[in-house]
C-alpha cells in the first residue's frame, strides 16, 4: 500500500470506489480535527496551500510509513495491553488512516490488543477509562426516542453496516451493560481492517436494557442504566423498535447482532433473518469458521462430511451455532434432511450428554438431543461419550479449563488416526486444553485449532523422530464475518441465506495452508485476512446472485472482473489526494458530515 492512493480502475465510477482524489470541503483546523480526512504531517505542499494548513503544521512533510514508525514507537512505549488499547482508541479518533495502517502493518501483534482478550478488559473497565462517547446509546427507559436518535446519523444512503449489542454476554466475560458499545466499535474496526468496509459508513449501537452484573450496579462510576435487565415482551418490543427503525432509516444497511445472551441471540436471529439482511457472529460466524477448519481437517485426513462424527462440549450459543452450521452443511452436501444430518453430532453440556429426557433443553438444543432409550444405563460424561461415540472431531465451547484431559484425548486418538480437536473457549485461561498437550498426547497427530492465538509447538514427530514445528490454527471469526458482511453490503443482499454462509466457508477453506502442508494451520491467519475476505465476499456475492437475493445492479459475471469490482470498493488505509471543493453543492462525505450528528435535519 502506498501513501497516496492514485491508481485508476475501470470501476472507479462506483459510489464506493477507492480510486482517484477524495473531495473535501473542509479547511484549516476543522480539517486537522476530522479523523477521516486528517493526514497530520503527511499533507503535501499543495494540500497545505489549498486547505489553509501551512501555519498549522511543522514544515517537514512525512510519508505515511514514517508516521506509522513513529506511532509504533509510541505504542510500544506503553507498559501494558490495556494502555496500548487506549492509545489506539485515541489515535482512531484523530487519524483513521494512520490507525488502520498501523493495525494493517502489525496485525498479528496487535490483533489481541484491539480485540480479544484486551478489548474484554477495556469493556470491563469502560466506565473507568471513559473519555469520549462513540456510537449510538439507546436505552429501554426511553424507547420512544429510538427512531429519532437513530435518524440523526445520516441519510438513507449513508450507512452500510450496523453492529448492535445488548451487552449481555460479552467475549466470555458476561454481562457488561452499556460497556458493550466497545464490542460494537471493535467489530466494526475489524470489518474495516479485515475487509475494507468503509469506516465512515458504519454505525455501532448498544441497546441498554440494564444489567444483572452486581459489580456494575454497585460501581458509582458506572455509566449505564442502574437497574436489573428488562426481559420479556418489553425487551422484545424495544429490540423490534430498533430493528424496524434501522431498516426504515437505513434500508441498505446490513445488521450484525453481537454478544446477545444465549436465550436471545438465536431467537432474535431466527425472528429477523427471514425478512432482513442480518447476521449473528456468535451463532453463525463461530459456526462458519469452525466448519472451515473442519473442511480443512477432513481434507488432510482424506475424509468427507459424511464421515463426520462430532462431539461438542459446551452447548451454549457458540456450541449450538457450530452444530447448526455443520448440520446444514452435511444436509446440503449429502442431500439429506437436517434431522438426519443432526445424527452425526453429539452435544454435551452441564447435565452431560443432551438426550430427550433432559428437562432444561432449549429450543436450539432439541434438534441434537439423542434418544434416551439408547443411553439408558450409560455414563454421559465427556470421557464416556468419546469412548462410546468414537468421534473424529471434538470441539470445546464450554469455558471449562482443561476439560480435555489426557484420558479423554488418548481415548479419542485410540480410534482415530488424525483426531481433529478444537478447544475454542475464550479467553486463553478458559481453553479446554492447550495445543502442546494435545500434540504430546497424540504423538503429534492431532489436527488442532484454538479460539485464541498460540505459538507453534515443537516435538519429535517427524520422520525417524526428527523434531518438527507444528503451527496451530486460530479459529478466529475475523477470517469469515468481515467477508460475509462485505459481500452482503456490495451486492446489497436483501437476505443472508444458508447457501451464502456455506459459500463463505468454502472461500475460507480454499485458502487453508493445510491443503498444501499438513503441519501448517488448518485456517489462514490474520496476516492474509484481506485476501481471505475478498475471496469470501466473491463467494457470498455469487451465491446471493444465484439465489436471487442480490439487488445491486451491474455485478460482473466474470470472476476476474468480480474480484476487481470487489477490491475497488474495499477501503484501504492509504492517503488519497485531497481535492478542494466548495461546501455549496458538495457531498455529505466531502463536507465531513458522515456519522456526524447534527449535520442534517431531523427525519421522520
Amino acid at each position: 500500500m502506498g501513501s497516496q492512493g492514485k491508481a485508476s480502475s475501470k470501476f472507479e465510477s462506483l459510489p464506493l470506489s477507492t480510486s482517484g482524489p477524495l473531495e473535501c470541503a473542509l479547511k484549516g483546523t476543522v480539517l486537522l480535527t476530522h479523523p477521516y480526512f486528517n493526514k497530520g504531517s503527511a499533507f503535501t505542499h499543495e494540500e497545505r496551500r489549498d486547505f489553509e494548513l501551512a501555519g498549522l503544521l511543522p514544515p517537514s512533510i512525512q510519508t505515511l510509513e514514517q508516521q506509522v514508525q513513529r506511532a509504533y514507537e509510541q505504542y510500544s512505549a506503553h507498559p501494558d495491553d490495556l494502555s496500548k488499547n487506549t492509545f489506539l482508541t485515541s489515535m482512531k479518533e484523530q487519524n483513521e488512516v494512520l490507525y488502520f495502517r498501523l493495525l494493517h502493518d502489525h496485525l498479528p501483534e496487535m490483533f489481541s490488543v484491539v480485540y480479544t482478550p484486551t478489548e474484554g478488559d477495556a469493556i470491563q473497565n469502560y466506565s473507568r477509562i471513559f473519555r469520549r462517547p462513540d456510537g449510538v446509546f439507546l436505552n429501554i427507559n426511553d424507547a420512544g426516542r429510538v427512531h429519532h436518535d437513530l435518524s440523526l446519523w445520516g441519510t438513507p444512503d449513508d450507512i452500510d453496516y450496523i453492529v448492535v449489542t445488548d451487552g449481555e454476554e460479552i467475549l466470555g466475560i458476561g454481562d457488561q451493560g452499556c460497556g458493550g458499545i466497545l464490542i460494537s466499535i471493535a467489530k466494526l474496526a475489524l470489518t474495516t481492517i479485515c475487509a475494507g468496509v468503509h469506516p465512515n459508513r458504519v454505525l455501532p449501537v448498544v441497546l441498554d436494557c440494564g444489567t444483572n452484573n452486581q459489580d456494575l450496579l454497585d460501581d458509582p462510576l458506572y455509566l449505564g442504566l442502574r437497574q436489573k435487565r428488562v426481559t420479556g415482551q418489553r425487551y422484545d418490543d424495544f429490540v423490534d423498535t430498533f430493528v424496524k427503525s434501522a431498516r426504515k432509516l437505513y434500508p441498505k444497511a446490513y445488521i450484525h447482532f453481537e454478544d446477545f445472551g444465549f436465550d436471545n441471540a438465536r431467537r432474535l436471529l431466527e425472528m429477523y433473518r427471514p425478512d432482513i439482511p442480518c447476521f449473528n457472529d456468535d451463532v453463525q460466524g463461530t459456526g462458519c469458521v469452525t466448519l472451515a477448519a473442519i473442511f480443512s481437517g477432513l481434507h488432510v485426513t482424506k475424509q468427507k462430511l459424511e464421515d463426520l462424527r462430532m462431539v461438542i462440549f459446551g452447548a451454549g450459543t457458540a456450541g449450538v451455532g457450530i452444530a447448526d452450521q455443520v448440520r446444514d452443511a452435511i444436509a446440503t452436501e449429502r442431500g439429506i434432511s437436517k434431522e438426519d444430518a443432526a445424527k452425526q453430532i453429539w452435544l454435551i453440556d452441564k447435565p452431560g450428554l443432551l438426550t430427550t429426557e433432559v428437562e432444561s433443553l432449549s429450543t436450539a438444543q432439541k434438534p441434537f438431543a439423542r434418544s434416551e432409550d439408547k443411553w439408558k444405563g450409560k455414563a454421559r460424561d465427556l470421557f464416556a461419550v468419546v469412548k462410546d461415540v468414537k468421534p473424529n472431531v471434538l470441539i470445546g465451547t464450554s469455558t471449562v479449563p482443561k476439560a480435555f484431559t489426557e484420558d479423554v484425548v488418548r481415548q479419542m486418538a485410540s480410534h482415530v488416526e488424525r483426531p481433529i480437536i478444537m478447544p475454542l473457549s475464550n479467553p486463553t485461561r478458559l481453553h479446554e486444553a492447550v495445543p502442546a498437550d494435545l500434540l504430546s498426547w497424540t504423538d503429534g497427530k492431532a489436527l488442532v485449532a484454538t479460539g485464541s492465538p498460540f505459538k507453534p509447538v515443537k516435538g519429535p514427530w517427524g520422520r525417524d523422530g526428527q523434531e518438527i514445528e507444528i503451527e496451530v490454527a486460530e479459529c478466529n471469526n475475523s477470517v469469515v464475518f468481515p467477508g460475509i458482511g462485505l459481500g452482503s453490503v456490495l451486492c446489497r443482499a436483501r437476505l443472508v441465506t444458508d447457501k451464502m454462509l456455506v459459500a463463505a466457508v468454502e472461500g475460507v477453506a480454499e485458502l487453508s495452508p493445510a491443503l498444501k502442508d499438513d503441519t501448517a494451520p488448518l485456517l489462514p491467519g490474520v496476516e492474509v485476512v484481506r485476501d481471505v475476505s475478498a475471496r469470501v465476499a466473491r463467494k457470498v456475492i455469487q451465491a446471493a446472485v444465484e439465489e436471487g437475493v442480490a439487488t445491486e445492479q451491474g455485478i460482473p459475471e466474470d470472476e476476474r472482473d468480480l474480484d476487481e469490482w470487489i477490491r475497488e470498493q474495499m477501503w484501504k488505509p492509504v492517503y488519497r489526494q485531497l481535492k478542494h471543493v466548495e461546501k455549496e453543492g458538495a457531498t455529505r462525505e466531502a463536507k465531513g458530515d458522515m456519522r456526524v450528528v447534527g449535520s442534517l435535519a431531523t427525519r421522520d
